[in-house]
Parts: C-alpha cells; structure tokens; sequence
C-alpha cells in the first residue's frame, strides 16, 4: 500500500487537524482564509493553489479532507476542477466558494448536484474577515472532514434521547428546517420522498436571498415534487414545496379549511430571517398541532422553540442524526431535548416520512 493511501485509510489519525486545501486566484483571499481556518487548532491549512488545474495535482500528490474551491479562476475554473477532485479522490469533500450573484448561486447550486459537498457565499475582499462567514466556513470544514474520514463519534454522557410515540393524528402538513450543509441534505430528502407526498410541504433553509429562486429551481429539478419560494397570500397545495423567501420568515395561516402562505418582516429569530422557529409556531397554530417536522443539519438551534410548540400542540418531529449531519446543532437540540420520535441517518429520513404519510394518504 503506497504511503498516501495509508494517510487516507478512515482510521488514520482520528484526533489529527482537519487538512485543508484552499484553491482561488486571489493571494490576499487564499491568506485570510488560511488565517482563519488554522486559528482553529483542529485545521490545518495544508496547500494554497491558484487556480482548479494546480489543486487537482496537488490532490494527487497529499491527502486532503477538504478543498475550498473558487469557482471563477483562469487555466482551470472550479466547475472544471471539481469533477477532476473527485476522480483524483472521491472521498474529499468540496466546498464551493461562490459570489452573492446570481450566477454565481446557480453555479453553486449545480456543482452540489454534481458532487460538490457544500458551498459558502463568498464575501468580497473587504469583508472577508466577517465573522458570520467564519464560524459557517470553519464549521463546515470541521464537519465535512469529521464525515470524509469515518470518525467514530464520541460517546455522549448520559442515556440516548428519549424518543416519543408517533402522534395519533394524522399530519397535514409537513415542515421542513435546514441550515449548514442543508442543500445537499434536502437534495437527498426530497429527492427519497419524489411524488408520494400528498400534503403541502414548507421549507425554511438558511442561505442568501440571491440563492433561494436557484434553489428551489433545483429541488424541481430532481423530478419528484414541484418547489417555489412561496408567496404572499397563496393557497398551500398538496404536493408542492413551498420555501421560504430570501429575508422574509415563512408563515403558516388557516382561512376555512384551507392553508395559505403569509411572509413576515419581522425581525431575525436566532440571527436569521427567515427562521424555522416562526414558520413552526405558525403552522402549529394554523394545523392544530397536526404537523410533521423534519429538523436537518445546521448550526445552532433554530427549530427548538417551534419543534416544541409542535409537539405541544400534538404533533411530531423527525431528527437527522449526528453522524450524517455536518453539523448536528439544530437536529441535536431537538434531540436532545426529547422531542423526537425518530432520529435518523439522512438516507432513512424519506422513507421514514412516507410511512408516517401512509396514514392519512390511504
């Protein structure tokens, strides 16, 4: 066994630095990420390249957990590069480094349905240093190569969370919540659930206003149920996704028997709008607690306060588990405070939800 594929066995070096390669035309942003990617002691910045046709040999000659890619940059772009990263090494993950446009949100967007695992909306120069973009991008290189590597996860103190019985009444509603490392996860949800869902589905992700149209025109894409960012007023329909818009939280209204969309001003909940906290409460209210929720990988615990008010009100929540999310903040908080009846692998996550399903749509 050659020396670099003993460096990539999934036992190696459980407890070593996250090794990083960062990849992007510019000298000053390849310094300041590698700046605050190695103030984390569990990353080591171990190349910087300038362009996609230099980080695919340096893949080829070291072990990387994870590359930062750029996407516009001359000789080899990023779009070029990434398929060519993971035929070099098929485990490392990929974080694309996108602009806030548009194009650059759809580029993004399709490099995740082309095997990129994740993506941060790159800030310009001058405000690189932000430390919103740093805790995402450290948190999600911590989290992809935790997943590159196999580790095993620490054993928790204490007793597994106390898992509830499955609710009695049959949902109306499904409710979707995700943050850090959610698009692919939702890619790999939606696409388990296709066209088997016969209830309006609302959906609240974590990301820029530029890249919720692209997104939603992705989740379409994967051929099971249509999505749109909802809008004002409109009817939620049976076998729709509905998600949230770019700086507006997500509502949830009950006129007669139907439900309806409402989009909110309001300010941020836990640093964000939109939040799932209030489209949770809502539909809570608007459903009579008759509401599935689906809490996905994210950092900190948006979704706790509304999971709770669901289950309050008589409702259910499913929980993406530890060792499949990148970071295992908002499924864990409701996790760990006993308000699930499932935590699940992502892969189990679908099907789960369509056996739940099976009883108010047969």
């Amino acid at each position: 066994m050659s020396a670099l594929a003993e460096q990539r066995k999934p036992e190696a070096a459980t407890a070593s630095p996250a090794r990083v390669m960062i990849c992007d035309d510019s000298a000053v942003i390849r310094a300041a990420l590698a700046r605050m990617l190695e103030a984390d002691p569990a990353i080591r910045v171990v190349a910087r390249v300038a362009n996609g046709k230099l980080a695919v040999e340096e893949l080829r000659r070291q072990a990387v957990d994870v590359v930062v890619l750029d996407i516009e940059m001359p000789v080899m772009d990023g779009m070029a590069a990434l398929p060519l990263l993971l035929q070099a090494d098929p485990a490392v993950r990929v974080v694309m480094a996108s602009t806030l446009t548009t194009r650059g949100a759809d580029i993004a967007i399709r490099a995740l349905r082309l095997g990129a695992a994740d993506y941060v909306p790159k800030p310009d120069t001058a405000a690189i240093a932000d430390d919103t973009f740093r805790r995402e991008l450290v948190a999600k290189v911590k989290g992809l190569a935790r997943l590159r590597r196999r580790v095993s996860l620490p054993v928790r103190s204490g007793a597994p969370p106390a898992l509830r019985p499955v609710p009695r009444q049959p949902p109306q509603l499904v409710a979707i919540g995700s943050s850090t490392g959610g698009p692919q996860a939702l890619f790999t949800l939606i696409e388990a659930l296709g066209r088997d869902v016969r209830l309006p589905v609302v959906l609240t992700q974590h990301m820029p206003a530029t890249f919720m149209p692209i997104l939603a025109e992705h989740i379409t894409r994967l051929g099971g149920m249509p999505c749109a960012e909802a809008v004002e007023g409109e009817t939620l329909r049976p076998g729709r996704i509905y998600l949230a818009p770019g700086d507006r939280h997500l509502l949830v209204r009950k006129s007669g028997t139907a439900l309806h969309a409402r989009l909110s001003v309001d300010p941020p909940e836990n640093f964000c709008r939109p939040s799932v906290d209030p489209m949770l409460r809502s539909a809570a209210e608007a459903c009579g607690g008759r509401v599935l929720a689906v809490m996905l990988t994210g950092m900190g615990h948006d979704g706790l306060a509304g999971t709770r008010q669901v289950i309050d009100a008589g409702g259910g929540a499913i929980a993406q588990d530890e060792g499949t999310s990148v970071v295992w903040g908002m499924p864990g908080a409701i996790a760990q405070a006993g308000l699930c009846h499932a935590v699940l692998p992502l892969p189990r996550i679908g099907p789960r939800v369509l056996e739940i399903l099976r009883t108010v749509q047969t």
